[in-house]
Parts: structure tokens; sequence; C-alpha cells
């Protein structure tokens, strides 16, 4: 049986660059089997999943089901429902949760607000161990729940504060875990790596190993945020901040100018722009081959002022991988970093380019 999280291993294919993106979570637990679409296919009520689904969208808010490790009996019967929301921007994370009989009660929510992350003191703090979700989903992707379902098992037999969870992107990099409330996902993740990542969440630190990247920001932040993170050695999970993300523009080919006639002077090259980048709010997900392939700088600052300007490019140049099992072999869209430059004026300011 042909696995995608084996191909994806297999191929080598990079982990950066790859987790979700939300800036904020809504948990929802909801017990029993999960559908491939867990909000509309599962013992949730399925107009409640839709009109969730409805009003995240656009917010950056990602709602997902989360269930705790075991076995799942298709109970109808759950009269409790936790719900979690946590925000995961640098300096300002936080968790909240209440416990609930009827989760229709979510839909009262101001999404907007929670996205931007304000919470309005809703529901209570949380202050317990880090939340840990590992994907266990297997009707989206087999390979969640072969390998998925193990760790989340190993883990809450260990006493980690952990819960089974929908998706949360990647089913070729199982099994994935994403640490609360920093927000930073890790893939093809063992049992020591795993505790090794909720240590350090504890202490207000990152593992770098196998990390994906923090779902606030887009794939290309995410994978400049590793960089200098890897660069500097800094596993504070809050001293780096992305600050501005720019689209490179592609140079238009020379203009084709008709010969001149016999005596004339040639018309003068136009001098190009000044300005080559411009903001970008495309999508990271959609691979795009040949000369449109897209190219982002990403300035990244670090809490004690220094910052670094970071050239990441979305390539297609590695081994074909499916995306998920029974999908066909495609090359994997990645992000790779070609230079990450220091830009403020400190003699120890260390920089890479290549």
């Amino acid at each position: 049986m042909s696995l995608c999280a084996t191909a994806s291993r297999e191929a080598a294919e990079p982990l950066a660059g790859t987790a979700a993106t939300a800036r904020t979570w809504l948990l929802v637990e909801q017990t029993g089997p999960w559908g491939a679409k867990a909000l509309t296919t599962s013992h949730l009520d399925p107009a409640l999943g839709r009109a969730l689904e409805a009003a995240a969208k656009g917010t950056g808010v990602r709602v997902a089901l989360i269930r705790r490790p075991g076995r799942h009996a298709d109970r109808h019967d759950a009269t409790r429902h936790r719900l979690f929301l946590a925000h995961t921007a640098p300096g300002r994370s936080w968790i909240r949760t209440t416990t609930v009989a009827d989760p229709q009660t979510a839909l009262g929510l101001d999404f907007a607000a929670l996205g931007a992350g304000e919470h309005g003191d809703l529901w209570e703090p949380y202050t317990g161990e880090p939340l840990v979700l590992v994907c266990t989903n297997g009707k989206r992707d087999r390979c969640c729940a072969l390998l998925g379902r193990p760790l989340a098992a190993d883990l809450a037999t260990a006493g980690t504060e952990v819960w089974e969870v929908t998706h949360i992107g990647g089913h070729r990099f199982a099994p994935t875990l994403f640490v609360l409330p920093y927000g930073y996902a890790y893939g093809r993740t063992s049992l020591s790596l795993a505790a090794d990542a909720v240590a350090t969440a504890r202490n207000g630190r990152i593992a770098l190993d196998h990390c994906r990247g923090r779902s606030t920001w887009d794939r290309p932040a995410q994978a400049a945020d590793l960089a200098v993170r890897k660069l500097l050695g800094e596993d504070r999970a809050d001293v780096l901040d992305v600050v501005r993300t720019d689209r490179l523009l592609p140079q238009p080919p020379p203009p084709q100018d008709p010969a001149p006639s016999p005596g004339s002077t040639p018309p003068q090259a136009p001098k190009p722009p000044h300005d080559t980048t411009s903001r970008d709010t495309a999508p990271h997900d959609t691979v795009v081959t040949g000369e449109e392939a897209p190219a982002w700088t990403v300035t990244v600052a670090h809490s004690d002022g220094r910052a670094w300007r970071v050239t990441v490019e979305q390539r297609t140049d590695g081994a074909p991988a499916p995306a998920s099992c029974g999908a066909p072999l495609d090359p994997p869209a990645r992000m790779a970093v070609t230079a990450v430059t220091a830009v403020t004026a400190t003699a120890d300011s260390p920089a890479l380019s290549g």
C-alpha cells in the first residue's frame, strides 16, 4: 500500500513553510467518527458546521473539531463540548476556553475581532500545559490515522494535554503536530520530538527540529521566520515577528523596437522601475511553474531592534510525490530561502546568501 507520508519522506521534501495558515483557531470538541469534511460529516450538526465555516471565512479564524485520544465509539449522546480559542501572533498569544451543552453558542462569536487577536475577556483564560493537537482524521487521509493516532495515544499516556484534531494541513508529513499557544506546526513527528516541542513551549520557546512554521503567517513568511531562527540559533517564541511580505514582480522583457531608418537616432531603452515589489495578497498553496513562479521578500524583525530581509522563492524542482494518499505524483511546491540579509547596522548581525 503506497502512503503519501512514505513518498514525501523518501523524496526528502522540505518541511519549512508548510504549516496551515490561521491567526486564530476555534477548536470544538466533537466525539465519535469524523468524515473527510468533518465540520459537515460528523455528529456535529452539519448546518452548524456550514455556518461556522461561513462565519470564519476571511477573518483569519480556522475552525476544527477535536476529541480525546482513544477508541471513538459511534456516540450521539455527548452532552458537553469543550471549546478553545487560541490566538498565535507573537507577543499576543492567548488561549481561552469554556464548556458548553450546545456548540451552537459558537455562532455568537465576533470572528473578525478574534481573528485580529481581540478576545474581549470571552470565556476563561486557559492556564494549563501547552495544547497539543495531532491530526488523526483517517477519512481525510489514511496516513493521519495510521501514524497520527498512535502518536496521540502515546502522548496521552505520557500525560501530555493532547487532543486529536480533524485537519491541520499536510497529510504527507504525518504524523503532524501542532502546539498552542504559539502555533508552530511539526511534521514527521516522533514521540521524543513531540515531547521536546511541548517542553520548549512550556518555557516560551520552540523546537526547531522538524518545524513546519508558525500558522500566524503565510507560507513564505513561515519559511523566512525559520530561516532567521536557524541562522541565529534563536528558539524564543516571541522575539521574532514578520513585519512585511512583498511579492517580487517579474521583470518584463525589453521592448522589441523596429529597426531605425537610415539617419535616425535609436530610441533610448527605458529605465527600470525603482520599486519592483508589491504587497502580496495571493495564496501560496497553488503550484506555479516556469517564468511565472512567484518569489517574495519577507522582513523579519527581532525584539532587540535587528531585522533581516529574506528572499523566498516557490519552487517545484523536487522529486514528484503525492500530496495525499491516492493523489497523482506531482512536483510539490516548496518554499526555498535563497538569501537572508541583515538590514540594520550592527557589526555582529550575521547574514546568509546563496
